[in-house]
């Protein structure tokens, strides 16, 4: 190559390479990295909004269930790579905030939520709810039928014989719905009382999953015909045209709040933040309606069918504190005793 040609493509290689290096100086990283437990099936149509008023920025899902999720948070507390934590359970995020992880950020719009769906404990909130689920019991009328059985309509109702090993519900290690569901009894019945229950209980189970929806799926499919789980789960098993009743006990139901938080971190990215401002927005809130019947920011959708009329009056009173304080204790105590009818992981 002669010199004057080795010249020209060295230079022009140098302003190939200035160009690139001045413009990711000049722009701005439009990638953001959340963490969520919101069910895969919902993820896209929650989605579709945001993408549709910020085609620019990249989202990068990693999702798994409540527990699994929960622990990698932890796991990462001193070099943490999500920037968002959205529709993780109130209680666990309470987990991080004590462990000094969540960046105070007051959403846009964040005055239309009630103080119960978000941390008041602040100056400026750590986290703040979208919606509620609750527990459920999702039952496969025609499986009860063929048996002779009765529909379990209480708690009390599944520590019948008649149900052994019929039952499934979720492991509490791994699942926001399982951790919600034994500190909803213990709350209800007392500490004392809710494990003689479940000690009860644990005879009519089959198996303890690993997800919260996994019991509704499964009695949906008629393995097994009762699943304790998240109530929305059996009630979109039956819109798919499963046999399945969904029963909210007349006790009430443990509840929890799908909630979303800002990482603490070196660098706190806007899209982070616009992201959390999207993700309470009319748009948003419109998406999670057509699953929960109560959203923080409540909207023109009717209840959808099978919950209660007035879903808010099945929520037991429940103390959000109080379970993040003593989830490790509660986990710890749980797998000691009930563990070995766990799914393989």
């Amino acid at each position: 190559m002669k010199k004057g040609m080795l010249f020209s493509f060295v230079l022009t290689l140098l302003l190939v390479i200035t160009a690139c290096a001045g413009g990711d100086a000049e722009t701005t990283d439009k990638e953001i990295t959340v963490y969520t437990a919101v069910e895969d099936d919902m993820i896209e149509p929650y989605l579709s909004s945001f993408k549709e008023k910020y085609p620019d920025i990249t989202v990068n899902i990693v999702r798994d269930s409540t527990g699994v999720i929960t622990s990698k948070l932890l796991a990462e507390k001193d070099n943490p790579k999500a920037d968002v934590v959205w529709g993780l359970a109130a209680t666990s995020l309470l987990v991080a905030d004590q462990e000094g992880m969540l960046e105070a950020y007051a959403p846009e719009g964040i005055e239309r939520i009630a103080d119960q769906y978000k941390d008041t404990t602040n100056e400026q909130p750590h986290w703040v709810g979208i919606d509620a689920w609750l527990t459920g019991i999702a039952v496969n009328t025609v499986e009860l039928e063929e048996k002779g059985l009765e529909i379990p309509r209480t708690y009390e109702d599944l520590l019948d014989p008649q149900y052994e090993g019929m039952i499934t519900m979720p492991n509490p290690a791994s699942s926001g719905t399982g951790f919600l569901s034994v500190s909803g009894l213990m709350q209800l019945m007392g500490e004392d009382d809710a494990w003689n229950y479940m000690d009860k209980l644990h005879q009519n189970i089959g198996m303890y999953t690993h997800s919260g929806s996994k019991p509704g799926k499964l009695a949906a499919q008629g393995e097994y015909p009762i699943g304790i789980t998240q109530g929305y789960r059996g009630i979109i098993e039956a819109q798919k045209g499963a046999p399945i009743e969904t029963i909210f006990p007349e006790q009430g139901s443990g509840w929890d709040l799908e909630a979303n938080a800002l990482v603490k971190k070196e660098t706190i990215k806007e899209e982070a933040k616009l992201f959390l401002d999207w993700a309470i927005s009319d748009e948003a809130m419109k998406e999670y309606s057509e699953n929960f019947a109560i959203t923080t920011v409540p909207t023109d959708k009717p209840v959808p069918e099978g919950f209660p009329e007035n879903p808010a009056s099945q929520l037991i009173e429940n103390d959000f504190n109080w379970a993040a304080e003593n989830r490790d204790t509660i986990l710890d105590e749980w797998t000691k005793r009930y563990d070995g009818k766990s799914a393989p992981k």
